[in-house]
This record gives C-alpha cells, sequence and structure tokens, in this order.
C-alpha cells in the first residue's frame, strides 16, 4: 500500500477486502460517508490495502490502526475484538449460496436430493471463513483449505465437489474465475440459505467513525439510495434467482452471536 501524506491521514480511509466481488461494499461506505459529509462538509477518501491478507490479519491490521474500516460477518472473536457498525449491508444475500461443481458432476448432483447432497457431497472452503464452521457445524462434509483462488484450482483437479459461493458473487466469479477454469459450471438445482449479515467494523477505539458511518447508512437507507444503490449492483443476482429457482435448503447460522438481527431478505428474495 502506497504512503499516505501525514497531513492528510485523517481524511483517509483505509478498508479491506477489496476487488471485484467487493465492490459494493465500499461504493456503499462511500455513499454513507457523502451523506454526513452534506452535513459537515468533511471529505474522507477511500483507499484500499492492497496487500493480500488473511481475514486474521486483517483484524490484527485494523486492531493496530493500519487499516480503518474492514466488512465482515459478525462471529464471536470479532465481536470482542472490533467494533461493528451494526447495520447489515448485504440484506442476507451473501448467506445465499449456490455452488460451481466440475461439469462433468453436475448431472449427479442434479439428481440428489437435500440430504444426499448434505452426507454425499464435500465442499471446500478457507477455513478462516466465517462460513466454514456454520456448514460443517450443520453436518456438511467439508475440507478446509487456505486462499481464495487456490479454492478454484483445487476444485477443478477433484479435490472436493462442490465450492460453496454467495448469491452475489458468482456473477463476477463466471465472468473472471471460470474461463480459467472451463471443466468447471454453476450448479443450477440446490442452494442452501443461512442468516448470515455483514457489517463495517472498525477499532474499539474508533468509536467517531462507528457514528459517522452508521450516520451516513441511515441517512441513505431513509432517502432511498441505500436500496438503489443495492439493486444496481445485484441486478444479475437477483435474475439469477429468479431464472434458476435453485432447491433452497435453510441451515441454521451456529456462529451468529447473540444481539445480532437476522437480515431481511426482501429487497432480493421474495419467499413464498
Amino acid at each position: 500500500m502506497g504512503s499516505i501524506p501525514a497531513q492528510a491521514a485523517d481524511n483517509v480511509i483505509r478498508y479491506y477486502p477489496s476487488g471485484s466481488i467487493y465492490t459494493y461494499r465500499w461504493a456503499l461506505l462511500k455513499l454513507a460517508l457523502d451523506h454526513v459529509e452534506k452535513l459537515d462538509h468533511r471529505h474522507y477518501a477511500l483507499v484500499p490495502l492492497k496487500d493480500n491478507v488473511t481475514q486474521w490479519r486483517a483484524e490484527q491490521l485494523l486492531s493496530s490502526g493500519k487499516v480503518d474500516v474492514v466488512a465482515f460477518a459478525p462471529n464471536a472473536q470479532r465481536e470482542k475484538l472490533l467494533q461493528p457498525v451494526r447495520m447489515d449491508i448485504l440484506k442476507g444475500i451473501i448467506g445465499y449460496r449456490v455452488f460451481f461443481v466440475r461439469k462433468e458432476d453436475a448431472a449427479r448432483i442434479a439428481g440428489m436430493n437435500a440430504q444426499q447432497f448434505r452426507s454425499s457431497v464435500r465442499l471446500g472452503l478457507n477455513s478462516q471463513w466465517a462460513d466454514y464452521p456454520i456448514m460443517k457445524n450443520n453436518g456438511y462434509d467439508m475440507l478446509a483449505s487456505i486462499g481464495y483462488e487456490s479454492l478454484f484450482e483445487m476444485l477443478a483437479a477433484g479435490r472436493f465437489d462442490a465450492l460453496p459461493r454467495g448469491l452475489n458473487e458468482v456473477g463476477s466469479e463466471m465472468q473472471e474465475q471460470l474461463p480459467r477454469y472451463p471443466g468447471l459450471t454453476l450448479e443450477k438445482t440446490k442452494a442452501i440459505y443461512f442468516p448470515f449479515p455483514v457489517y463495517f467494523w472498525v477499532s474499539k477505539e474508533n468509536t467517531a467513525l462507528a457514528k459517522r458511518v452508521l450516520q451516513g447508512l441511515k441517512l441513505a437507507e431513509r432517502d432511498g439510495s441505500f436500496k438503489a444503490l443495492f439493486l444496481r449492483h445485484h441486478a444479475e443476482a437477483i435474475q439469477l434467482l429468479a431464472t434458476n429457482g435453485w432447491q433452497t435448503t435453510q441451515i441454521s447460522n451456529t456462529e451468529l452471536p447473540p444481539g445480532n438481527v437476522k437480515p431481511d431478505t426482501s429487497w432480493w428474495w421474495k419467499r413464498r
């Protein structure tokens, strides 16, 4: 990450993670900050952390002041170490999980019922991600790994059978990852849903920033710009859901600490 002039440091917000699947999160943070800027005329510039670090390392960097904001799901460790801006920024859409599989396995998996899928299909996930213990605790056969792009490589090599991804993530991944792994495809019949809010987090000491972000999110929600941004960024995902009509198994989020409200999915999922 490039150095920041000392005189400008107070007005720079360094964030993590970055990349195409996270674009919406930081567009929303900018929207929130812009709303508060209209009131007090204090401008903040958003700068991504360029380093490729683990979520655990990002939490350390946040606690030490080298990163200002992260956007993660809550778990017990984060609740202890960090300060959440307790408004779900993704409205639960990332908790709707669909699967990349090998093309040769697609017909076999499509023929399974939900219980057969749970017991017979091995899923691969980064062991540091909050969804890994959720799926493991719900009885899914899990292979633990570290990293992100390596998961696609491992799936293609047959190390596991299916890679669960959030409904909001698969659009960009079909464009960016599948051309590199032509033997993979998006499975069209099975999905899992669990309540999985995502928050902005700041350090325990940075209460002023937490208040600023929460104020901006509430203002954006009130004037409709939050919802408009969400729908614009997730139009493809919402269309995928409408087109595929996955058989959806709802499971519990065993890692959701007390005091966290389950997401309101009504912006994107019209449940029957």
